[in-house]
């Protein structure tokens, strides 16, 4: 995985990691150089961003909407679960307090990074996000504490200021994440009567930023 952020403090500069296209601020100092985005954060473990400010002359990549792939064959499985990806849950039998939407968004954040591959960028690579969250038949609103979990699995789990890896929920249980990844994108997440797409429950988009010329030469 490529590590492209830095770390800069509040009053001070200090570039705790080398970056040459994304950094990550606790607040506003500067305007962004060229070629560099930065990410407004506030704390160690933030899980989203304020806001990012991008610079001239930034290569930056846009995805479209997409939600989870029909990976549940299971004769007689609902609109719903057909979306469960059984690579992550055999059988697409879920774990302890593993949400339908939970299961989805890895789903779905799982297509986000393939998409993303195929760019030539990677997670740790997207600044900003859009999610649209459909509520589960039979309930009144949208699960997003489950998308939440999901979400984490790939985002916002290090602690910023030592860099270590933070364990993350999956349903009721504690583990490591799917993909360590710094990156904090600015982020919504709306509610949606009815998705695209019969049984999704999850839908996102995001923005990325090319790391520079000479940041590729070194990875």
């Amino acid at each position: 995985m490529k590590n492209r952020a830095k770390i800069i403090a509040a009053v001070v500069v200090t570039a705790a990691v080398a970056v040459p296209s994304t950094a990550f601020a606790k607040e506003r100092l500067f305007e962004p150089a060229p070629q560099e985005s930065v990410s407004f954060v506030t704390g160690d473990t933030p899980s989203i961003a304020n806001g990012v400010a991008i610079g001239k002359d930034v290569a930056w990549y846009k995805s479209s909407g997409l939600g989870p792939a029909a990976l549940n064959k299971t004769p007689g499985a609902s609109a719903e679960a057909r979306y469960i990806p059984t690579d992550v849950f055999p059988d697409a039998l879920l774990p302890a307090g593993v949400t339908i939407t939970e299961a989805q968004g890895i789903n779905a954040l799982m297509r986000i990074g393939e998409n993303l591959e195929k760019a030539g960028l990677s997670f740790n690579d997207v600044i900003s996000m859009r999610v649209f969250l459909q509520n589960p038949e039979g309930q009144a609103k949208m699960d997003f504490d489950g998308w939440n979990r999901a979400y984490r699995q790939f985002f916002a789990n290090t602690n910023l200021a030592t860099g270590e890896t933070l364990d993350v929920q999956l349903g009721s249980t504690t583990t490591k994440p799917m993909v360590v990844n710094e990156a904090r994108p600015s982020r919504f997440a709306l509610e949606i009567e009815n998705l695209p797409v019969n049984g999704w429950l999850v839908e996102v988009e995001v923005d990325a930023v090319y790391p520079t010329a000479d940041h590729r030469r070194s990875n």
